[in-house]
């Protein structure tokens, strides 16, 4: 039985902890095609992009189908402002390039035609129709894994290949109508995440699914159905097949859009964790103080409230903290190998961060970054007078005493050096020089204890 939706057209979203599942299975994953007219909708064209609009009127006037698909759509169903707007159509993308001066084709895996407004880009995408053996070049699986994904089909087609059921519904330019093949409408209705098809199949299709289905659970708060859930447990290890740069990506988008904490605690609920961090996630198993899964903690729910207050978060901070376990534990071996403490935290920065590139690189472009606020914990440590104010010039100072607050709220390191340097900071230049006249005092004193009598 169809559901209709009430008059407010409402869609709350049922809040849960690790979003475990309470659904049956629903089948058949394709339904008939149902159409929610104008006035069943939320949806309005003064709510998105007018540069969407005029892309999706003019393959309108050329004769084509033109549709807004995706997140755009389910998002402004939901009533949250969709970050970006993307639109299906039965054009091929040469067509759509002729229609757009400003247009480019991208994409080897997926073609696609991208029309640029300035910084915004509108993605336009053709119908995918079905792999069915018969495709030549243009579709390609190799160990049930699509790596290439050109043939075209119709709406309905489309609407079946796409991931989850409540990103295949379809806005219609022609009619304002909201269009859905699969059943959607009703599971986002439910606060229901589903994929479309077999799971299993879908996840060995492309692996990155299984952590889009953790984002889409983290972000919008839905429960993952009972089919949909069950691979991700067992389904981990085809990760290590994806691109490395790839998984940089996805991983930007998991912890740095304002839900990390709860994507974090998917991602190791469902055994996904290791495949991407497996250091980190070997160093939180092994940390019989549980103070590097807390300082993980607490720097993933600062970083989501930064990201609610609109104050900018830094890539290479989350993974400076991720990252943290495996450097310090490797850090103490080399010590007690005998190496000299000027070299241990350096060589074990390099071990892992070639290690964790193996599985999500780090661009060096974050991780020179995040290596350097690594090396002013040291620095911090050993305080000095004329070290202590050079060090408040550094680029990377602020990131690196945000990073020491963590570690003393963990007790990582002690709370009085916190202490210091937040004293230190706050105080004016008069202040500042009393700080630092107490400090060197205080060290002519350790010497003159430590200085061993004449004989």
């Amino acid at each position: 039985m169809w559901f209709d939706p009430p008059a407010t057209h409402s869609f709350p979203v049922k809040k849960i902890e690790f979003c475990i599942h309470k659904m049956e299975t629903i089948k058949p994953p394709l339904l008939k095609k149902r159409v929610y007219p104008r006035d069943e909708h939320i949806i309005s064209r003064d709510n998105i992009s007018p540069n969407a609009l005029k892309v999706l009127y003019r393959i309108k006037n050329a004769g084509f189908d033109g549709y807004l698909v995706g997140g755009g759509v389910r998002d402004l169903l939901l009533e949250k402002k969709p970050k970006d707007f993307d639109i299906a159509t039965n054009a091929t993308p040469e067509e759509v390039c002729h229609l757009f001066r400003n247009c480019r084709l991208i994409g080897r895996r997926f073609r696609l035609a991208h029309v640029h407004f300035g910084a915004e880009i509108i993605e336009v995408a053709t119908f995918r129709g079905q792999h069915d053996g018969n495709n030549g070049d243009a579709g390609q699986i190799v160990d049930g894994m699509i790596v290439r994904d050109n043939v075209y089909g119709s709406i309905e087609e489309d609407a079946c290949r796409r991931d989850f059921s409540i990103n295949s519904l379809y806005y219609n330019i022609s009619d304002f109508s909201v269009e859905d093949y699969v059943n959607g409408y009703e599971d986002l209705q439910a606060g229901r995440l589903r994929i479309l098809g077999d799971p299993e199949q879908r996840y060995r299709e492309d692996p990155v699914r299984m952590l889009r289905a953790v984002r889409f659970a983290a972000k919008l708060e839905l429960s993952i159905e009972k089919a949909t859930e069950s691979p991700l447990f067992a389904l981990g290890n085809l990760l290590e097949g994806v691109p490395p740069a790839r998984l940089f990506e996805e991983v930007l988008k998991l912890f740095l859009s304002g839900y990390a904490l709860r994507a974090f605690e998917l991602l190791r609920h469902y055994n996904l964790f290791k495949f991407l961090f497996p250091q980190s996630e070997i160093s939180i198993k092994e940390d019989v103080s549980g103070n590097v899964l807390v300082l993980i903690n607490k720097a993933l729910a600062n970083t989501d409230q930064r990201f609610l207050e609109g104050k900018p978060v830094a890539p290479a901070f989350i993974f400076g903290v991720l990252l943290w376990g495996p450097v310090s534990k490797l850090n103490a071996k080399y010590l007690e190998r005998g190496m000299s403490e000027s070299q241990t935290l350096s060589a074990a920065a390099e071990a892992v961060v070639s290690g964790q590139s193996r599985r999500v690189s780090i661009p060096r472009r974050f991780h020179t970054p995040m290596r350097e606020i690594w090396m002013l914990q040291e620095r911090l440590a050993k305080r000095a007078p004329r070290r202590s104010v050079r060090l408040l010039t550094h680029p990377r100072f602020r990131a690196a005493y945000d990073f020491l607050l963590l570690r003393a709220e963990t007790g990582d390191v002690d709370n009085e050096l916190a202490e210091w340097w937040t004293t230190f900071i706050d105080a004016d230049e008069t202040s500042r020089a009393e700080i630092l006249d107490n400090l060197t005092r205080g060290r002519r004193q350790f010497n003159r204890r430590r200085k061993p009598k004449a004989n």
